[in-house]
């Protein structure tokens, strides 16, 4: 129902006369609903085309006409005049008709430079257009199909269904709601001199135009008729638009833009840019109909003078003149009128005078009308159409050149004799008193067409001219609407013949697209009621939208009296109108402000409001200047900004000035409390520069009846200047800054400054420092050397320590600053915030407890965030520098605890005496060390590549480093931005004997890092969050510690630049975000011991940090392959029944596992006999048809077998390879126990333990069975009871239960929970005894490289080791899987989050467990999880026991189809993924990569988890979340390839909306990119045997690179490898050049010479 076409628009449909019109007829019980509407079979069908010109011919299908003179033959006509713009023109094809003649809309010679972001599609019976947008996927704008063609002489009809619901726009009328409504709502398109009193009807304006916001991505169209006819425009719940007008011709525009603000950008490109009005004209005005007398006039320029009113502008309406006559005065009345704009200059003010077109035939009192004589002699005037004009009132011709010099004279004369400022034309749309004429008009064609639009009195010539009255243009028919039109373009150029270089303005009543670029609007005759205080605000922001930003209402209402209460209100909102003008009319009282008495509300707010305005005039004089060069709203729809909220989309009752300030007016009587709609910023309270806390909120507002609410949005500068009663003193006076800081702390602002009045802005110069941008009119110097003198910053959370300007002037404050105007200054501030660092971290604090430790307790109300510290350390508490000694290669330091303060915790023994060695390692690395000169402890074993010598040259180094004395404190500065990178110079450094606890500031509040924990988000979020870290058999949970640990964190800063740190110590720890932002670390032992790596980009972080830590392994070829396990296999049968349900559905699949399953009992290097027997021959028969097996090994051996039965305990006891007690307590194994038996654990550190474990993996290999790769797994160690067997730890407790226990799970258990004791002993490499305390977390990284050597020695081939537990450097020898994860949606998002924080810490092989390890998986959960683990680099489907099965043959043959369709595509990509691995092993890149490291300029990038990479080329957008078809991914700034279909898609960095069927996962392949690929197989082992080729992406140039790496995919050692890399570019025929780079060695197979290119472009 909602997309019927109403056949029957002239009203009084019946069945009878619906069906003579070939319609359908179909009663609803809803009267607004057409019951007679269009078939299918209406319309013109296409007969002939022809595509160089994009014309087709059309003819009129047979059916009924509506109203007859059908047009039987049609001519179409398509321009693609821009990227974003799209013409199309239907018109008779045998005869020329009516055209708009716009002055600045012509056809366009130059064709599109880019790629377009539309496409056409044309339908040819019945004839119907779509216009997509053309991102992926395509997107249907515009589709006419809804609807037939109509095309008559007197009647043309198109329908379009519209891509949503969100449209705005078409006028002029009174619109109750900025966005439409489309429940069958018509409105009438026809200029009219009718009262804007809510009705549907026509007003002033004509405006086809209309903006449609297409979704939350921002992406709009707009869609223009360019046809003057009178015409309606339906809104239906299609949503659909029907256009139905009565002349002309169909001239459509569709206008594709990014975001609103873009739409309207194309939209005054088309019809011309606003003008830029004159400083002063941004002043408050003054206006009344009928003042009586200049002496009246005068009285209220005084009063309101008096009252202090900032004040710029007084008018005169049409009392002035004599007997309403244009270019008199009345000479008795108005006696002195031509000195009044000497009387007004002479206070810095302006005077406006009022010219109606209509020119009365009658003569001047005291002799003749010689302006209408030189009319006539002119020829001046509209005729009949028989060329002569009868009755009182005679109409100029506009569009007559003889009449426009005419014009241009007579207001040239007046000026003369009247002086004035500017013009204000009335009553031009053209109105008139009479129907038509004193005789009324000729019953005709033209004045009574048989189809008169829903206009008001529903008669065509009411309250205006007969239809057939004569222009030279044509017709009063055609060219009514544009009657204010012509009259503009003419007062325009009177204006600038009448005041020269002045700028001067014109503001007009009617218009018509185009007009604002030369005049203003007022939205009309309104009434002094709370309806039209509201109606107004949808009305300026619809102007906005049609290119005029100089619009407001008639504050106070033009019409009734005003009460008090209302005009307060009216004053408050309409300081915000861009035009603000007071103005009532005849036999009303007085409703100037100062007319309520100089000690009124009226009064009071209105000077403070108009202070306001006055102050920030700077600001909206700049919008004007950015309307006027680039087309943005001045007043501006909250939508604008804020598009992605659907909240936002219906917002009327508050509007915005530019980016920055919001208003919200009090609209309604008696309330002080206002339901207001703050949008998802930072927004500070402008008159009290308060932060708001709440966003995204409607909140209930309160502003009693002196406020307004207005607020300042974070992020923005706005320049201001101390107000005065008028501009032109305020000019005079010294400018400011407000800066609103954001959420980064960051805020970015323009000023355009010129004299405010002389023609010819220059757009040509911009002066740009870091924060501000300011823009001049060319050469401009102000004749005040206006200066800078306050800045005034909104967010800082405490007082600034010291203010500087960078050319060298230090204030103690931001006031009296004397910057010169047009010059660049860079203003810094040192904000010394307090931290608030919490002393009381274990929790259970009182104020008591937390005085006691000599810190702060601080009392807050309840609604206080609990998350906050109250507890926390004092300023000076800390450490005391001493001794610094400075070298060329660092610095050292003595630093000494500050005695001040009492010793924080009697259990750990506070170390008083500390020495810092900081060492430039390089000039992008550096370290710092802190530990006790005097007591050795103990340090973290773990070799690290440093370089062999410091970087002693300081101009080589990238960073500076200064050190705080009271409290001591490191500051790393990066050179070149001046950032402070790490700032330790906080209180609260604390090192003693099991607490150490060190806090640094943050540059930036985007962390990234630190593990292994669950994270929500990529991006940590700083609200006090707190996270332990400590190796724990202990599956993914949110903030519960897991496998591994890794104190590595990515941080990045407001310059855009990356740093990495690293925090080299083993034992356990927290570390906890705030949001000052800072960072706090507390650690129960070691040293504190820092790394830092200086990027600057994300990517060069990790490479800087492998570089240091140990480049990741490469794994073999084949381990990139797809893999299968499950925990639970209850026989060989089921492994050999799902291979070959594998092999039967061809799904590719590489790797087959073994779970501890195939033990006997659980026992390492031992075979079930029972259940098992046929596996080794089973693996031997897939190995040879090109499979690979892993099995999986536990670290902990069995020792409760009987001795001599169990070799791999037997010979560990002969080695002493397990972990014992310290020989002071006992001599005897730490027991503990895992599965069934007694277990004891080889301490790794120990070289004979390596060896042990090495002979079994090689005695298993050559005796039991063969394998290719090793799993281990419960190595962090993990035990099923707590320390040791009867869980009682020997030793010292406060090991096993710290004075400070970090926040692990089950903390209240202590460490020893689910692991050994923290007593244990272990023993390194190199003799030394070290407690498991200490080297807990490493026990995964000791345990893996012996099991990588092993595999090596035993195979001869590299293989790939899988480890659970890791600590940096593990990925030297092995990749991870996320571990014992939960099939839940989840966990899909999860599984990314995790893999980007192993691919940064450098384990490159990672991935999560494929549908999940716990819980029963669900079918579109699985399915998904299949898709997205295609491309993890560790690609494994794995669950655990007495679960249902979830490989991919379980589901059915769909499921196996799309796992297959999804593999393959790996597959095919695995050259690729193999060249990435190569490059992450030889360089240090990352393989998956987020999004952040690619594109870290794009701020929208950094909190993007969503999507990853592959390299910088492949974007993968997964679907996340259940029953989605549609996915909204980020595309940045380029051309990207969707991967599936080969289609380009440009982009400026923006959301889209994703295609996404079950069956597919979103791929793109980035321009300028070259990527190697080989047809797939159901191996590796057949797929390398294939030839490859290489997708190539072009990008605008026309170039793509690549680089391939290849080699045998197993050997060891120096690789036999071919390492290729290739630049490709196209000349204009289309003719590749292939540059390739190749290194062969003789022994490996090149390349196939007949390698296949695909060219996506």
């Amino acid at each position: 129902e909602g997309e019927r076409v109403d056949c029957f628009p002239d009203g009084s449909a019946s069945q009878q006369k619906c069906l003579e019109r070939g319609c359908c007829w179909s009663p609803l019980s809803e009267t607004n609903v057409p019951w007679c509407f269009f078939s299918k079979n209406h319309g013109y069908s296409v007969v002939s085309e022809s595509k160089p010109d994009s014309t087709r011919e059309f003819s009129l299908m047979d059916a009924p006409s509506l109203f007859g003179a059908d047009i039987k033959e049609l001519t179409f006509s398509a321009e693609m005049q821009t990227e974003n713009r799209l013409r199309f023109k239907i018109t008779d094809a045998n005869q020329a008709r009516f055209e708009v003649p716009h002055e600045h809309v012509q056809s366009l010679s130059d064709t599109p430079r880019g790629p377009l972001k539309y496409r056409l599609e044309l339908i040819q019976k019945p004839f119907g257009l779509k216009v997509w947008r053309t991102t992926s996927p395509e997107k249907l704008l515009f589709d006419t199909t809804v609807g037939p063609l109509v095309f008559a002489d007197q009647y043309l009809q198109l329908s379009a269904k519209l891509s949503s619901h969100n449209i705005y726009g078409l006028g002029e009328h009174v619109h109750q709601t900025f966005r439409h409504d489309t429940n069958w709502r018509t409105w009438p398109i026809f200029t009219r001199a009718a009262f804007p009193n809510g009705g549907t009807h026509n007003l002033y304006g004509h405006y086809p135009y209309f903006t449609c916001l297409e979704d939350a991505s921002g992406q709009s169209f707009g869609v223009f008729l360019m046809n003057s006819n009178a015409m309606e425009v339906t809104v239906q719940p299609a949503p659909a638009v029907t256009f139905r007008t009565i002349g002309g011709v169909l001239d459509f525009y569709i206008l594709v833009g990014e975001t609103p603000e873009t739409v309207v950008d194309e939209f005054t490109k088309l019809i011309g840019r606003p003008f830029i009005p004159p400083y002063w004209s941004l002043g408050f005005q003054l206006s009344r109909w009928d003042y009586g007398s200049l002496e009246e006039v005068k009285k209220v320029v005084e009063r309101n003078r008096q009252a202090g009113l900032p004040y710029d502008v007084q008018y005169t309406d049409i009392d002035y003149m004599e007997n309403k006559k244009i270019f008199t005065y009345d000479m008795e009345k108005f006696a002195e009128l031509p000195q009044f704009a000497d009387y007004m200059h002479d206070k810095g003010q302006k005077y406006i005078v009022i010219l109606d077109p209509a020119v009365s035939t009658g003569q001047r009192i005291n002799g003749p009308y010689e302006a209408l004589e030189r009319g006539h002699a002119a020829k001046a005037w509209v005729t009949e159409p028989d060329g002569v004009w009868p009755g009182e009132t005679v109409f100029p011709d506009y569009t007559n050149q003889a009449c426009i010099d005419w014009w241009v004279d007579e207001i040239s004369r007046f000026h003369k004799e009247v002086k004035h400022d500017a013009l204000w034309i009335d009553m031009n749309e053209v109105a008139n008193f009479v129907k038509g004429g004193i005789n009324g008009c000729t019953d005709n064609k033209l004045n009574y067409p048989p189809f008169t639009p829903s206009i008001l009195d529903d008669l065509m010539y009411s309250k205006t001219l007969c239809m057939d009255a004569k222009h030279k243009w044509g017709n009063h028919y055609d060219v009514h609407s544009l009657y204010g039109y012509s009259m503009v373009l003419a007062t325009d150029k009177a204006s600038k013949a009448t005041f020269g270089t002045s700028r001067s303005m014109i503001f007009t009543r009617s218009s018509f697209p185009g007009v604002g670029k030369y005049s203003g609007h007022w939205l009309g005759d309104n009434g002094a009621n709370w309806n039209d205080i509201k109606w107004a605000i949808p009305g300026m922001l619809e102007f906005n939208l049609f290119g005029i930003p100089y619009i407001g209402a008639d504050i106070c209402g033009f019409f009734d009296d005003s009460t008090e209460e209302l005009c307060t209100r009216w004053m408050q909102v309409g300081a915000f109108y861009p035009f603000s003008r007071n103005h009532n009319a005849q036999g009303y009282a007085d409703q100037d402000p100062a007319a309520y008495g100089f000690d009124s509300l009226v009064v009071n707010t209105s000077r403070h409001y108009l202070n306001i305005r006055y102050t920030l005039l700077p600001y909206l004089y700049t919008l004007f200047y950015k309307a006027h060069v680039n087309g943005e709203t001045v007043v501006r729809p909250v939508m604008h900004e804020f598009y992605s909220d659907s909240e936002t989309r219906a917002v009327h009752k508050q509007f915005m000035w530019g980016a920055h300030l919001l208003i919200t007016p009090v609209l309604d009587p008696g309330v002080e409390f206002v339901n207001a709609y703050i949008p998802d910023a930072i927004w500070y309270n402008f008159e009290t520069g308060v932060k708001i806390t709440d966003r995204k909120a409607t909140i209930n507002m309160y502003l009693p009846e002196d406020k307004i609410g207005l607020h300042m949005r974070g992020g923005g500068i706005l320049p201001v200047q101390r107000p005065d009663v008028t501009t032109t003193y305020s000019r005079r006076h010294p400018m400011g800054l407000i800066v609103a800081l954001n959420d980064n702390k960051a805020a970015s602002g323009e000023l355009f400054w010129d004299d405010g009045d002389s023609r010819g802005i220059s757009e040509g110069l911009a002066n740009n420092s870091k924060l501000f941008f300011f823009y001049s009119s060319l050469g401009y110097q102000d004749p005040n050397n206006l200066k800078f003198e306050n800045i005034t910053v909104l967010g800082v959370t405490a007082a600034p320590a010291l203010v500087t300007v960078s050319d060298g002037n230090t204030v103690l404050n931001l006031k009296n600053l004397e910057l010169e105007l047009g010059k660049d200054y860079t203003v810094n501030w040192e904000a010394k915030i307090s931290a608030n660092i919490d002393c009381y971290p274990e929790g259970g604090e009182n104020q008591a407890k937390c005085e006691a430790r000599g810190c702060i307790w601080e009392v807050r109300e309840r609604q206080y965030s609990t998350l906050v510290p109250r507890c926390y350390y004092a300023e000076n508490h800390g450490y005391i520098t001493s001794n610094k000694v400075e070298t060329p290669s660092g610095i050292t330091v003595d630093i000494d605890r500050n005695t001040e303060f009492p010793s924080q915790r009697s259990r750990s023994r506070d170390i008083s005496k500390l020495r810092v060695d900081i060492t430039y390692l390089s000039g992008r690395s550096l370290r710092w060390k802190i530990f006790d000169p005097e007591n050795a402890r103990y340090e973290v074993p773990v070799p690290l590549h440093l370089p062999a010598t410091p970087e002693t040259v300081e101009e080589n180094r990238d960073y500076r480093v200064q050190i705080n004395d009271k409290p001591f404190g490191i500051q790393v500065i990066r050179k070149g931005t001046e950032e402070v990178i790490w700032d330790s110079a906080v209180p609260g450094f604390t090192f003693s004997d099991q607490f150490l606890q060190i806090s640094t500031r943050l540059p930036s509040e985007y962390v990234y890092g630190f593990g292994e924990t669950e994270h929500p988000t990529y991006k940590h979020s700083l609200n006090f969050h707190k996270y332990g870290l400590f190796a724990k058999d202990q599956p993914p949970g949110y903030k519960l510690n897991s496998y591994g640990v890794h104190p590595f964190y990515m941080g990045l800063e407001k310059s855009k630049n990356a740093h990495g740190v690293l925090l080299l110590n083993s034992n356990a720890m927290d570390v906890t975000f705030q949001p000052t932002p800072a960072l706090t670390y507390h650690t129960i032992g070691g040293i504190l011991d820092f790394y830092m790596v200086m990027g600057p980009t994300p990517e060069e972080v990790v490479q800087q940090y492998t570089e240091m830590i140990g480049r990741p392994v490469l794994p073999a070829y084949w381990s990139l392959g797809f893999q299968l396990c499950r925990y639970g296999y209850s026989n060989d049968t089921e492994i050999a029944d799902l291979y070959r349900d594998m092999k039967a559905a061809q799904i590719p699949y590489d790797v087959q596992y073994a779970d501890i399953d195939y033990m006997e009992r659980q026992m390492d290097f031992t075979l079930d006999q029972v259940n098992f027997k046929g596996l080794p021959a089973l693996v031997d028969q897939m190995r040879a048809e090109g499979m690979r097996f892993i099995f999986i090994l536990d670290p902990a051996i069995a020792g409760n077998e009987t001795k001599g039965s169990y070799p791999a305990f037997d010979t560990g006891i002969e080695k002493n390879v397990f972990i014992k007690w310290p020989p002071e307590l006992s001599n005897d194994i730490v027991w503990g126990k895992l599965f069934r038996a007694f277990a004891a654990f080889p301490d790794f550190f120990k070289t004979s333990t390596a060896e042990w474990w090495g002979e079994q993996i090689k005695d298993f290999y050559n005796n039991i069975m063969k394998f290719d790769g090793l799993w281990i797994d419960m190595n962090e160690p993990a035990s099923f009871v707590h320390g040791t067997a009867g869980e009682n730890c020997l030793g010292n407790k406060d090991l096993e239960d710290p004075p400070y226990m970090p926040p692990l799970e089950s903390m209240h258990r202590g460490l020893k929970h689910k692991t050994l004791c923290m007593n244990s002993e272990q023993i390194l490499a190199d003799g030394t005894r070290v407690k498991h305390y200490d080297v807990h977390n490493l026990y995964g990284w000791a345990h893996t490289k012996p099991t990588y050597d092993a595999l090596l020695s035993t195979t001869g081939k590299r293989g790939v080791i899988v480890t659970r537990s890791t600590y940096p450097s593990s990925g030297r020898w092995a990749g991870h899987w996320l571990g014992d994860n939960y099939s839940a949606w989840d966990q899909l998002l999860k599984s990314i989050i995790g893999m980007c924080l192993f691919i940064s810490g450098k384990i490159s092989i990672t991935g999560a467990d494929i549908c999940g390890f716990f819980n029963v998986a669900e079918y579109e959960m699985c399915l998904r999880w299949m898709q997205l683990g295609a491309f993890y680099p560790f690609s494994r489907n794995h669950n655990t026991i007495n679960m249902p099965r979830q490989d991919p043959v379980a589901w059915g043959p769909e499921f196996a189809a799309a796992s297959r369709d999804v593999l393959n595509i790996r597959y095919t990509l695995l050259p690729y993924l193999y060249t990435l691995m190569y490059e992450a092993h030889a360089h240090g890149n990352t393989v998956v990569r987020p999004m952040l490291h690619e594109f870290v300029t794009d701020e929208k990038t950094w909190g993007i988890d969503k999507q990853f990479l592959w390299g910088p080329a492949l974007l993968i957008t997964p679907a996340l979340d259940p029953g989605v078809t549609v996915v909204k991914g980020y595309l940045p700034y380029g051309v990207w390839y969707d991967y599936h279909t080969g289609k380009a898609i440009r982009t400026a960095g923006e959301f889209v909306d994703m295609d996404a069927p079950l069956e597919k996962i979103n791929l793109h392949v980035r321009a300028g990119h070259i990527l190697p690929w080989q047809k797939p197989e159901n191996s590796t082992h057949y797929s390398r045997q294939n030839t490859l080729g290489l997708i190539i992406a072009l990008n605008d140039g026309g170039v793509a690179k690549g680089s391939l790496f290849w080699d045998d995919g197993e050997g060891i050692g120096e690789f036999l490898a071919l390492k290729g890399s290739w630049s490709i570019a196209f000349d204009n025929k289309i003719t590749p050049t292939l540059t390739p780079t190749l290194y062969l060695n003789d022994s490996i197979n090149k390349i196939d010479k007949n390698t296949f290119f695909h060219y996506l472009n």
